[in-house]
């Protein structure tokens, strides 16, 4: 038997009050009840102890489940239209898709609840045709409702089911725009805390960082991300950070080698990147390279720290000038003097100045793996990606720190000789093998990052004073108050 078409609801308000009854009617078609099987966080792998904290289902009926929920769509017309503004609970905001009509809008719950009702408050350009979705794995879905001849406004469309993914997924525009939706709120049972209020400092967040910064240790062709066990497989290689590492590096060997030329002692992590020639000579870094831990989202306050033994590399070997250009770790390129956004290594620099390059790492992880072979080997793609919009996309929905290197080597002047070891001047990149003591990267991170601080490598905002430091003059620990 197929559903038979039934008036619409009487609209709700994004904060859930009756609104006035539209002069007009649309046909829903809405499907029978069904059910789904609560299939728990099937879609996206955690790591023990579960870094991301799930909903608790079946705790009040009529809970508005979607609000700060990672969100993903087909297109976003701009990064200010991202997705995650269709549930920030801030009419002011909004997600508008691109001018096409195949277009879809999807929330991840966290976990899988009973639903019962999506709310979709319209800017102008609304849908006129279009389905909602549900999923336990965002792989299979099942259409729990279907509108035809939709005139926008604020729509409520009741169901019966049950879910951790709901999407609104359309089929035809009612405007020249594309998809507009001020809020898509989804309701059903669970106990869901609102997100958590920043700290009341009274201090002005401008900053969410600490610095990790470390001098050069050795140069050597080894990679123990890329060729681990190979010994002089790769292209020349500058270190910074733990001494010991080779080819043969592991978590282990990090963590008992305590020598390193990083400011914070418990900081045993390897750093390293292409070494740099200037015709046939190995050019040294001189001074303290700047490594900055960064929030690489906009909500700083969910940044959580790296896993123990994660490892990653930032940047590709094979870019062009334009891909390199563009690539969303491309801070500054290369620069010197007063040069800057320079995407080739420049020809000459001023005597005396240094050549710098800053870039960025990728900041949201998987959950699952650990290296990027691990994650090839299941077939899950890389393991890191960068943020969207401002928020982690569903496949990488741990939000880590945001590296930001900052190297610099001291050579200017004729630079028609520089050049990398690994290749182009567009083949930089660096790599990063984690190897803090867990409870200093903590602190750090909750004091500066979700803090909102900007932190010297103690964890201590010269600006506000008052906040305190995760690190005595000696880098011991301080004791939480």
């Amino acid at each position: 038997m197929f559903p038979l078409p039934i008036d619409r609801p009487e609209p709700v308000t994004a904060d859930g009050a009756r609104s006035a009854s539209p002069s007009h009617t649309e046909r829903i078609r809405r499907p029978l009840p069904f059910a789904i099987a609560l299939a728990g966080l099937a879609a996206v792998g955690l790591v023990a102890g579960s870094l991301v904290a799930a909903n608790v289902a079946n705790a009040a009926s009529g809970t508005l489940l979607s609000r700060g929920a990672l969100t993903s769509a087909s297109s976003s017309e701009s990064g200010g239209l991202g997705p995650r503004f269709a549930v920030d609970g801030d009419r002011s905001t909004r997600w508008a898709s691109n001018p096409s009509d195949a277009e879809w809008l999807r929330v991840d719950l966290g976990a899988s609840h009973p639903l019962e009702r999506v709310v979709l408050d319209w800017e102008a350009a609304y849908g006129e045709d279009f389905t909602i979705q549900v999923s336990d794995d965002a792989q299979s879905w099942d259409t729990v409702a279907t509108v035809v001849d939709g005139t926008g406004g604020v729509q409520t469309l009741e169901f019966t089911g049950a879910g951790r993914y709901v999407q609104f997924v359309g089929s035809e525009r009612g405007t020249g725009y594309g998809y507009s939706l001020h809020e898509f709120q989804v309701f059903g049972d669970g106990q869901v805390v609102d997100p958590e209020d920043p700290p009341v400092f009274n201090d002005e967040v401008t900053h969410h960082e600490f610095q990790a910064n470390c001098t050069f240790s050795h140069n050597r062709p080894d990679d123990p991300i890329v060729f681990p066990g190979q010994p002089g497989a790769s292209h020349l290689h500058t270190f910074v950070g733990n001494r010991s590492t080779d080819a043969f590096t592991t978590t282990d060997t990090l963590l008992a080698n305590a020598g390193s030329t990083c400011t914070v002692p418990q900081d045993h992590s390897s750093y390293w990147f292409p070494a740099l020639y200037k015709g046939t000579t190995v050019i040294e870094p001189d001074i303290p390279m700047t490594i900055y831990y960064k929030s690489g989202i906009d909500d700083y306050r969910k940044v959580q720290p790296f896993p123990q033994g994660l490892r990653f590399v930032a940047g590709d070997m094979k870019a062009t000038v334009d891909s390199f250009r563009t690539a969303p770790g491309a801070v500054e390129g290369w620069e010197c003097g007063g040069i800057s956004k320079s995407w080739e290594i420049p020809a000459y620099c001023d005597p005396g100045t240094e050549l710098n390059i800053r870039y960025q790492a990728p900041s949201c992880w998987d959950g699952m793996h650990l290296t990027p072979q691990a994650a090839q080997q299941m077939g899950h793609g890389p393991h890191m990606a960068y943020p969207v919009n401002g928020q982690c996309p569903m496949t990488h929905p741990i939000a880590v720190p945001m590296i930001e290197f900052k190297i610099a080597w001291p050579v200017s002047g004729d630079m028609s000789d520089v050049r990398l070891a690994s290749g182009s001047d567009q083949s930089w990149h660096y790599d990063f093998f984690n190897a803090w003591e867990p409870e200093v990267l903590d602190r750090l991170v909750e004091q500066c990052i979700n803090g909102g601080l900007q932190c010297n490598p103690r964890g201590y905002d010269l600006y506000k004073p008052h906040r305190g430091a995760v690190l005595d003059e000696q880098y011991n620990l301080i004791p939480k108050a």
